[in-house]
């Protein structure tokens, strides 16, 4: 593992105390043909911000603008540096076993200014030679196209997604994506977490173009009760335009397929009362619902409709028209359970990510956690909460094929490189949700792929690099990717190995 004889022995100790049921999960569980991968995204680990003709994307503005919004005031500026170290994390992916990778393309690096300033070919080859270079090593590209980056000159002109002009911007990039890359890659995502960044953005005011409104935050301009529906709505119709224009144009030649990721928290009720098992059902429509019931049913909950009465927008009739039969397939980033309690019938804090549901979130229940925590605030280690999720979905929207396109477990970030990569937490946390989409399919859930955030340790948004998802440690100084515990687990299951064999190997080698 290149840490040394001393770290091997401590890796040995750490591998012999994982629970029996940590070194029993077999890959033989999972359908043939199942995806097995882990993901990544452009602004996150690329670097090379403005190299090769590529614009500056928002996030790049708002981390150079604003440095004190990011926890350790960092960018991204080179972070992983994967842009040229790209073919280096390929010969990592094919070591570590994995049939298929989910990375992100840099909108701007493609269209540094939108839809009229042209097509960027240096962004068009750097995303040729990546893609080739992962076929080459039998690895599936899973592409999403938009996750959370944006070119700064859309941030302008439209407020990010609060302009109706950014659904033609979208449409757009989506087609120039399609047409130079979707004879390859066989598996799209419009969306990354738009039920996320939508209240990080237009809610909370965290995320650029940084509006809100009390009592969510002292932004500058926004209206929190509004804007994240009237966002919600330009994205779901940019989501049906790309949809539209891949089925009639592009997938019957191509033969892929396309849906859109959401963020996914399974909410329990706090207690047994009736309001906050009706807080729990309100959670998770303004979570879950609010994106995909238009994209199946052509309308917005009625939990949300209730709730927000005029602020929520309406379909016209020819947007449900376009929504029709616009997804191959559900993505879901899943990674915690939390259990809700309602703000209706009692006053609580709604300065949260729940607020506008009145919901308050917590991870505990008459002083005991719901899970183990994690280095993140309100994530925790609550496995059968990934089974509870996908049977839900399931069951809600027909058994529509489903990727669980990130999952993973938080690290706070440390100079001492034995705690880093001896990540016995991670290891737990990965078999346990493992184990439970297991059990999810031998139940009937059409489950298909399942992607570990993250590949590697990356720009955790606002808390920089302060927090590590990676199976491999990257030392931002030299670039030197190291694989933890939890990467030689996941090599160890996705190639039939038992770590049993791998700690005789271990131990002949010291």
């Amino acid at each position: 593992m290149g840490a040394g004889t001393g770290a091997t022995a401590v890796l040995l100790a750490l591998l012999a105390i994982l629970p029996p049921s940590a070194r029993g999960l077999d890959r033989g569980e999972f359908p043939p043909g199942f995806l097995f991968g882990a993901a990544t995204s452009a602004y996150q680990v690329e670097g090379a911000y403005l190299e090769d003709g590529k614009g500056l994307n928002n996030w790049d503005v708002f981390t150079h603008a604003y440095p004190g919004n990011v926890v350790d005031g960092r960018n991204a500026d080179v972070t992983d540096d994967h842009y040229h170290r790209y073919m280096e994390d390929v010969d990592i992916m094919h070591k570590l076993g994995v049939n298929s990778y989910r990375f992100s393309i840099s909108w701007a690096r493609i269209l540094p200014s939108g839809r009229l300033g042209g097509v960027n070919p240096a962004g068009i080859a750097f995303y040729n030679r990546l893609i080739t270079a992962l076929l080459q090593k039998g690895i599936e590209p899973f592409v999403t196209l938009h996750h959370f980056d944006l070119p700064h000159e859309l941030e302008t002109r439209y407020g990010s997604w609060l302009g109706t002009g950014i659904r033609e911007e979208f449409a757009y990039y989506a087609d120039v994506c399609f047409h130079a890359f979707g004879d390859r890659v066989k598996f799209w995502t419009t969306f990354n977490e738009p039920n996320l960044f939508t209240k990080f953005e237009y809610m909370l005011g965290a995320y650029p173009p940084n509006r809100c409104s009390a009592p969510f935050g002292p932004c500058n301009s926004g209206d929190s009760q509004r804007e994240p529906y009237v966002a919600a709505h330009n994205i779901i119709m940019s989501h049906a335009a790309a949809v539209d224009n891949y089925k009639k144009n592009y997938q019957v030649k191509q033969g892929g397929s396309i849906g859109i990721v959401i963020s996914m928290k399974y909410y329990e009720p706090l207690t047994n009362t009736t309001e906050d098992i009706l807080a729990a059902q309100r959670a998770l429509a303004f979570e879950i619902h609010w994106f995909l019931d238009p994209i199946f049913f052509g309308e917005y909950p009625k939990e949300m409709r209730e709730m927000l009465s005029s602020n929520l927008p309406e379909f016209t009739p020819a947007e449900k028209l376009l929504l029709q039969d616009k997804i191959g397939f559900i993505g879901i980033n899943h990674y915690t359970a939390i259990y809700a309690k309602d703000c209706i019938s009692s006053p609580c804090n709604l300065k949260t990510y729940e607020g506008n549901a009145m919901v308050f979130a917590t991870g505990e229940r008459d002083g005991v956690q719901i899970g183990k925590s994690t280095a993140l605030f309100g994530f925790y280690d609550v496995p059968e909460g990934m089974e509870l999720i996908i049977k839900y979905v399931s069951q809600r929207y027909g058994n529509t094929p489903i990727y669980i396109a990130e999952n993973g477990y938080s690290q706070q970030s440390s100079n001492n490189m034995e705690h880093m990569i001896n990540d016995v937490g991670r290891v737990n946390y990965l078999r346990g949700y493992l184990s439970s989409i297991s059990s999810a399919i031998r139940r009937g859930a059409n489950v298909r792929g399942y992607f570990v955030w993250s590949l590697i340790d990356n720009f955790e948004w606002l808390f920089g690099f302060t927090v590590r998802f990676g199976l491999y440690h990257v030392d931002l100084a030299t670039q030197k990717r190291t694989p933890k515990m939890s990467a030689e687990w996941y090599r160890d299951f996705l190639t039939g190995s038992e770590l049993v064999e791998k700690v005789q190997d271990l131990r002949a080698d010291s």
